[in-house]
């Protein structure tokens, strides 16, 4: 449950620092993430674990707000980033990711082990890969 809090707050750790698309990829980024779906390994993660979680991203800073927070910074190139921790339970880790805005929806894939990016949104069989699916806070 640990390596699962350690990677949530990893995941939910978002932003972005580069090139021009970079950063106008990164506005629509920036604001507070809530989890919808989470799963490790193929296998998804209880909706209650996801309650009290929020991932809020400012251009290439992020904060995870879980059992702990944990904050760091993200860069981007195409669909692909790469995180590295810098504060709380990740401080020091770097993890590879790939990720899609769709319809109003940030869908990460991460690779705990931070070697490679994966290629896919799958984690069937991969015990290292953290898929989550996040919607927008709005705004009351």
């Amino acid at each position: 449950m640990r390596l699962i809090t350690c990677f949530s707050l990893l995941i939910l750790s978002l932003s972005c620092a580069g090139p021009k698309n970079a950063a106008v990829k990164s506005n629509k980024l920036n604001g507070t993430w809530l989890p919808v779906t989470q799963e490790m390994g193929g296998v998804p993660l209880p909706k209650a674990f996801l309650e009290n979680q929020k991932l809020i991203i400012n251009d290439s800073a992020y904060t995870v707000i879980a059992e702990s927070i944990d904050k760091g910074i993200v860069k981007y190139k195409d669909d692909k980033m790469d995180i590295y921790g810098k504060e709380g339970i990740n401080k020091g880790k770097h993890f590879a990711a790939i990720y899609k805005y769709e319809n109003g929806e940030l869908t990460v894939c991460y690779n705990l082990a931070g070697d490679s990016y994966p290629e896919t949104f799958a984690t069937k069989d991969k015990p290292m890969y953290f898929l989550s699916v996040f919607k927008k806070e709005m705004i009351k």
